[in-house]
């Protein structure tokens, strides 16, 4: 057998047999340019998979020894990648610069961090693995713009309205270009040092010798931008650096705004680390204990069994230890199937994370539902849950040796639980005023009321929704 074959072998003991068929056919038959940096969600899209499915088999690949998992930096203006790293740890600045587009970018987890994967190069070799060696718009396509971007393998007939020129530069050698240069506002840009230099095209032709000089070296800055009159303009480069670089002479325009618009979903950082099958197989060093990553938008879920004391004293501990042991297997695997994924639990209450307050929602009404069917089938006692969800802003920590979060709105999310009853979800405006939940809510035919409340450690009421199961 193979070793390709022993590794699939070994992945279709975890993933779907659908999933499993289509990697393989993946890495058998795909040209290289499939093979880098792949997005799992243009992936399960392809091969009709459900996206949590399709992450799944990745991740389980990636252990399989079938991939390589990185983590990108990406800029949100033109879908460049910034930086790129094995592992969330190695993302290691407060921003990035982009000296294309010459923004910062900080490297929150909800847009700018995208998470891709590559063929292992044990199990076959594609172009990717030695970058240098590629013909340069390969290059840029594969290594400069990001699995976000949606632009064909073949990028030479996309760019040819928005660039003048673009060259190939040995380590230590020069040359010498020459371009016509129109009104407007130009940029050489190496993908491979991330070096710009702006030059300004402005005021009447200027039919003599123009020439400007420009070297290339590892400092990735931007240069005061030059100024330069319409007309023939040579251009001398230099590369001072160790590698080969390819400066490509942009036409700030609309062709390039285009390029840089041509975007599909990505597999952020949020998602992947709100996903149960990366929470289980990436335990702990996800983050290093002094990173401390921003995510704008999570919805939070926390459980609770309401009476557990009194059941543990009706019952017995071993019998009510089953009883809510059975509660969080049922629970998890809602949440998982719903797309998210459980932080934590604390005695017999569960903290769970979505990308999206719908998925929360969802997966709220589904454990009720579960539960309520559970305690009809079973003669024994009655499990009360609580459910209490928000969505807001937070931090992505590593705590106690493994990735969880902080901040105001995991604090808002146990609180809510807290005063919540058995009978009805409580959940918070941010939550309920998002339109998939809206949607969810008119499809179920939920009368939804709100109340207000003082909640543990906030000054003022907060308004709460309370939503039937």
């Amino acid at each position: 057998m193979s070793e390709v074959a022993k590794r699939i072998a070994a992945l279709r003991q975890y993933v779907d047999d659908d999933a499993a068929a289509a990697i393989e056919q993946l890495i058998r038959e795909a040209p290289d340019a499939r093979l880098n940096r792949i997005n799992p969600l243009a992936f399960a899209i392809e091969h009709g998979l459900a996206e949590q499915t399709s992450v799944a088999a990745f991740l389980h690949a990636t252990q399989a020894g079938l991939f390589e998992l990185s983590w990108n930096v990406i800029c949100s203006s033109c879908g460049g990648i910034l930086h790129s790293a094995e592992s969330l740890r190695a993302i290691d600045q407060d921003h990035y610069s982009c000296a294309l587009c010459a923004a910062d970018c900080e490297p929150n987890l909800d847009e700018v961090v995208e998470v891709t994967f590559t063929v292992d190069p044990r199990v076959r070799r594609i172009a990717a693995h030695d970058p240098d060696s590629m013909p340069l718009w390969n290059y840029v396509r594969q290594i400069y713009w990001s699995s976000g971007s949606d632009l064909p393998d073949d990028l030479a007939p996309v760019v040819k309205d928005a660039v003048l020129d673009a060259v190939e530069l040995a380590p230590g050698s020069s040359i010498v270009r020459s371009v016509r240069v129109d009104q407007g506002l130009t940029i050489v840009f190496d993908p491979v040092t991330h070096t710009a230099q702006f030059v300004e095209v402005a005021g009447p032709a200027d039919d003599s010798d123009q020439e400007i000089e420009i070297a290339i070296d590892e400092a990735r800055l931007s240069n005061e931008t030059l100024r330069v009159s319409p007309g023939q303009l040579k251009l001398s480069l230099q590369n001072n650096t160790s590698r080969r670089v390819m400066p490509i002479f942009w036409i700030v325009g609309e062709a390039l705004m285009e390029i840089a618009r041509r975007r599909i979903p990505v597999l952020t950082a949020k998602r992947l680390l709100a996903h149960q099958t990366f929470r289980e197989l990436y335990r702990t060093n996800v983050l290093d204990v002094n990173q401390r990553f921003k995510i704008t938008s999570l919805t939070f879920m926390f459980t609770d069994i309401k009476g557990s004391t009194a059941l543990y004293e009706r019952i017995g501990d071993l019998a009510a230890y089953d009883l809510i042991r059975s509660h969080f297997q049922i629970a998890q695997a809602i949440i998982s199937r719903e797309g998210g994924a459980v932080v934590k639990t604390i005695g017999d209450a569960i903290m769970a994370t979505f990308p999206k307050p719908a998925q929360g929602l969802a997966a709220a009404f589904e454990i009720r539902k579960a539960i309520s069917a559970s305690n009809e089938r079973d003669s024994g006692p009655e499990l009360l849950l609580k459910v209490g969800l928000h969505t807001g802003p937070c931090l992505a920590v590593s705590m106690n040796e493994r990735q969880d979060y902080f901040g105001q709105t995991v604090n808002i999310a146990s609180r809510v639980q807290g005063i919540s009853s058995p009978d009805l979800i409580f959940a918070t405006p941010s939550v309920v005023d998002d339109d998939e939940v809206r949607h969810l809510i008119e499809r179920r035919g939920s009368a939804v009321r709100s109340s207000k409340a003082m909640l543990r450690g906030l000054s003022e009421e907060m308004l709460i929704y309370n939503i039937p199961h």
